[in-house]
């Protein structure tokens, strides 16, 4: 609360300062999971770790450096995010992990160009080198793989070609370079090339040449390559059946993957949530919904609880079937299972409820995200304003903006905007005053947003009333 409740940085590191809260790596690790997933103020995050090191003696773990600059990356505080890792690397070098390298490049790919991201490896390359342990191979797969995630496969393959004589290549680069592509020529090609290096393939080599293959509708090919790894004493995993299961609902074989289920637990593989979700989806994708709910009350009879992803695949068909009604009643089940949605559920929920007009739901969705801390505050409030405010409730509207502002979000400037407008034709300026006061605490306003206001408790001495400009 100290560290969101405070409108600034700097009264941040006051407020800390002179409270009893001691630091501590664990609480550190604490405040920094939520600044990830609330889309906190990164600066905020950089302050605390400068206090916990600076005045209470406090080195932040692996994992709060690592959270610490991926929200700085993704703010695009780049400058700030080197600072960071040429301080800790001065401090304590074994601390910069490839864990960390993979953080900065994951960070850095998303926002830049490649050749920038080629060139920030090679940044970090120069911080590894000499380091035990580490080698530069293990560097090299990592910004393929960041490459793989945040650019494209072609990309990864156009760096991979350009540098893989300066760095020594093994199985993982060849398993990171088999695990994205769409176009099953382009995975035999390296396939192909992975054997002409004499090195032998292994689960994770066959479970990505089988899943690129069942999502290409090529199950005939991927039951061949289950044999294979069969014939090499390779024994499939959860992985690889669930790769089937996806591959045999993109044919039309939903009954097929169901009885690969029950072949599964036969053969001592046991099916995980991520397995049954597969198998679901391939019913909701047929229309076959009790078939889908049946196998989401097996999964709980044999102690697997369905989670977010399980929910969003019926919340998904009620969405475009309009039904309002069936997806309160799911989310209903799912809260009292206590299965908190995520993000993809909220918003199908609050746009349904948008369509709608049910108020009385959406301000339930809304108390149950700030009372638990699930889901996109920004994104969901941007809906949440619209319905508020197409239907006039202007004091709910007021209160939720209060509420966001008060857990250290910022709300959309569009959102803001409209409901100050509404706000104007209502005469309510004190109400536009606080607002506009919480929405100064995130930066600087842009000249539509300062509003000029006229409050009547402010007087001058000759009587005359006052106006306070509220800007920065």
């Amino acid at each position: 609360h100290i560290v969101t409740a405070a409108p600034t940085p700097s009264a941040m590191e006051s407020a800390l300062s002179a409270s009893a809260v001691p630091l501590s790596p664990p609480l550190l690790d604490l405040v920094l999971r939520r600044f990830r997933f609330a889309h906190g103020d990164p600066l905020r995050a950089l302050s605390l770790l400068s206090l916990a090191a600076d005045r209470c003696g406090v080195a932040p773990s692996p994992f709060a450096l690592d959270t610490a600059l991926y929200v700085l990356g993704r703010a695009r505080r780049f400058s700030h995010m080197w600072d960071l890792v040429q301080s800790i690397h001065r401090l304590c070098p074994d601390a910069i992990t490839a864990r960390t390298a993979m953080v900065v490049l994951g960070r850095v790919a998303k926002i830049c160009s490649v050749r920038e991201t080629v060139a920030s490896f090679r940044r970090l390359l120069r911080l590894f080198r000499g380091r035990e342990g580490t080698e530069s191979a293990d560097l090299f797969n990592a910004l393929l793989r960041t490459l793989c995630q945040e650019k494209s496969m072609s990309d990864a393959r156009n760096v991979y070609h350009a540098h893989k004589h300066e760095f020594q290549v093994n199985r993982h680069t060849f398993n990171i370079l088999l695990s994205g592509w769409k176009s099953s020529e382009d995975a035999d090609a390296f396939f192909a090339e992975m054997r002409e290096h004499g090195i032998d393939p292994d689960l994770v080599t066959y479970n990505s040449l089988i899943d690129c293959h069942c999502k290409n509708h090529g199950v005939e090919k991927a039951y061949k390559l289950l044999d294979e790894m069969r014939g090499n004493e390779i024994a499939p995993d959860v992985i690889t059946y669930t790769s089937l299961i996806g591959g045999l609902g993109l044919v039309g074989q939903p009954d097929k993957a169901r009885d690969l289920l029950k072949e599964m637990r036969e053969l001592g593989c046991h099916p995980d949530v991520a397995a049954y979700n597969a198998t679901i989806r391939n019913f909701v994708i047929a229309k076959r919904l009790g078939d889908a709910f049946a196998l989401m009350d097996e999964m709980a009879s044999r102690g697997l609880m369905p989670n977010a992803t399980t929910y969003n695949l019926f919340f998904r068909f009620y969405y475009w079937a309009y039904d309002i009604g069936s997806t309160w009643l799911l989310y209903e089940r799912m809260r009292s299972e206590r299965c908190f949605p995520n993000t993809q559920s909220c918003m199908f929920i609050i746009r349904l409820c948008h369509r709608h007009g049910k108020v009385a739901e959406a301000l339930e969705l809304w108390g149950d995200m700030v009372e638990n801390g699930f889901g996109s505050f920004t994104l969901v409030s941007d809906v949440l304003f619209d319905l508020l405010c197409d239907e006039g409730k202007l004091e709910e509207a007021e209160r939720c903006f209060h509420q966001i502002t008060d857990l250290g979000q910022k709300p959309s400037s569009i959102s803001f905007r409209r409901i100050k407008i509404l706000m104007q034709l209502a005469n309510r300026e004190e109400s536009i005053a606080g607002l506009t006061e919480k929405m100064a605490r995130f930066g600087r306003l842009l000249p539509e947003d300062c509003q000029r206001v006229r409050p009547p408790a402010e007087t001058t001495p000759d009587g005359d009333d006052t106006e306070i400009i509220i800007a920065t």
